[in-house]
This record gives C-alpha cells, sequence and structure tokens, in this order.
C-alpha cells in the first residue's frame, strides 16, 4: 500500500520544528530514520496530515560529555554511535546494543530518537536507556523538560512525549571501572525484532554487587525495568545460584503476547535466559576493569 497525502515539512532548527508541532498538533509526525513511521503510514496505521523531518537540523545531531556524563543528540544515528570513541570507551552498552538493531542500512538512516522516542515495545535501544538510568530532554512551546527513561514508557506508542514536544537530546551517566554492562539479544534472523532481549549494568566492589540494573526488551507492551531482580543481587557474590535467582525474577514480571517469535512459555523463558546471559557477560567485564 501507499501512505495517505500529507504535507512535507523540513525545518532548519529545533525553534522552528517546534513551531511546526505547536502549529499542527496531532496531525503532524516527526521524520527521523523513518524505519518505524513509513512502514505504518504505508499500512495506514499511521496517517498524519503534516511530516516535519529533523534531519537537516544540526543541534539534533553529536555525542559529546556534560555534566560527568554524555549527551546524545536525538538525530545521531545507530551508525554514528558505534563509530563513537567516547562512547566505546565510556557507555559500551550503547553501541552493543545498536550494532543488533536490524542490519547496516537501517543503522545508517535510524536515529537514537527514532528509536526511543516512539514507544515501540520492540525496539531496543529503550530498554537499554532504562538500565543506564539515562534521561530523555524534551523541548515544547512551553519549554523544556527532563523525564526519566523509566518514566517514559506509557504504552505500545504511549510515551510521556507530548504532541507539541520534541526529544532534543538523550543524557546518561558515565560508566566507572567497577562497572560492567551487556546486551544479550535472541532474534530469529538478522533484522528481526527480539524474541526476548535483557540489558544489565552491575556495579561490583570486589566480588560483591553493589548495585544491578535489569531491564527488558519486547516481553511487555513497554520496556521493563526489572527493579526487584536487580535488586536480589545487590549485596551479594554474583554466583549461579544469585544469577537464577535474578532470571527468575525477570520472568515474573514478563509478560509477552505469543507470536511469530514464539509463545509466551517460550518467550518469557527466554527473558530469563537472556538476562542470565547478560549479567554473565556484564560480571566478566565489571572483573576486567
Amino acid at each position: 500500500m501507499y501512505p495517505g497525502n500529507f504535507d512535507y515539512h523540513r525545518p532548519d532548527s529545533v525553534a522552528e520544528a517546534i513551531a511546526l508541532l505547536g502549529r499542527f498538533g496531532g496531525d503532524a509526525k516527526i521524520l527521523a530514520g523513518g524505519h518505524s513511521l513509513v512502514p505504518m503510514m504505508k499500512l495506514r496505521m499511521a496517517e498524519p496530515a503534516n511530516l516535519i523531518d529533523v534531519n537537516g537540523i544540526s543541534d539534533l545531531k553529536g555525542i559529546r560529555e556534560a555534566d560527568g556524563g554524555i549527551c546524545i543528540g536525538a538525530a545521531t544515528t545507530q551508525a554514528e554511535m558505534l563509530a563513537s570513541s567516547l562512547l566505546g570507551e565510556s557507555c559500551a552498552l550503547i553501541p552493543e546494543a545498536s550494532a543488533l538493531i536490524a542490519d547496516p542500512q537501517v543503522r545508517y538512516c535510524g536515529t537514537l530518537g527514532g528509536n526511543v522516542a516512539n514507544g515501540d515495545p520492540g525496539n531496543d535501544l529503550p530498554a537499554v536507556m532504562v538500565a543506564l538510568g539515562a534521561t530523555y530532554v524534551l523541548r515544547g512551546p512551553k519549554g523544556e523538560r527532563t523525564v526519566a527513561a523509566r518514566d517514559f514508557y506509557k504504552g505500545v506508542y504511549f510515551t510521556e512525549l507530548g504532541e507539541d514536544e520534541l526529544l532534543i537530546e538523550v543524557r546518561v551517566p558515565a560508566l566507572a571501572a567497577n562497572q560492567g554492562t551487556a546486551y544479550e539479544k535472541m532474534k530469529r534472523k538478522v533484522g528481526d525484532y527480539a524474541i526476548a532481549a535483557s540489558a544489565v549494568v552491575l556495579t561490583m566492589s570486589g566480588a560483591t554487587c553493589e548495585n544491578a540494573s535489569i531491564a527488558l526488551t519486547n516481553v511487555a507492551e513497554t520496556p521493563l525495568f526489572a527493579a526487584d531482580a536487580g535488586a536480589s543481587l545487590a549485596g551479594k557474590a554474583v554466583d549461579e545460584d544469585a544469577i537464577a535467582e535474578a532470571a527468575r525474577l525477570a520472568m515474573a514480571i514478563a509478560t509477552p503476547e505469543a507470536d511469530l517469535r514464539g509463545t509466551v512459555e517460550f518467550r518469557t523463558a527466554m527473558a530469563g535466559e537472556m538476562t542470565r546471559r547478560a549479567i554473565r557477560k556484564a560480571l566478566a567485564r565489571a572483573q576486567e576493569g
């Protein structure tokens, strides 16, 4: 099918984009990489009267250090995040997960903002941002506000982003030497959404876990912050018994639907298995320093 009729706008600045959003409201959609929006438009699941292309706005691009963390512009592509030495050194979880998104052709066009902002539960980077404790910077006609990634997702394609707001950047805390991260994803084939995936951030003090953050992809209507699973590791040695308990608690909050990727039982079990694998990998990386 072909998309319905729409007016195309290509603003040169954030202010111009926000003015267009304020003018058109619910009749407008932001176009970044387009890999989620365009297929929905072809299926007539989305029929915006106005398409606002933000790819020409330089202020939405780039990766920089700021306030003890890292700021990533919303229009930064996944390929650019993969190539970033700053992310590779300070927050390798982001390029690791980016490498598992679709295929190289998609990653050269797909953006951070497009992946985290539209509320698709199958997208990989939302759970990564939840595990990292990232913050989203939103700007609209009334000014700028920040929303924690853990509070941003409300349902399928339903988030805290207002119709007249634009995601400007994502702020991520820099990781310390005693922290290890991992993202483990099971999928049927290259380019597919996850059957289940798990993002893990471990903070270690010697052999003892100080803190653990675990988030799950595509096993519910939103990315899931597995708070109990992470808390179960805190203050303990991360041995196989502790890992098994964390995986069990992660599985307990998974509510996937049966689909072509598997049954409810299989996808739930894979949420636990991906959590086990991610914890083991994150632990090894934290111990390497």
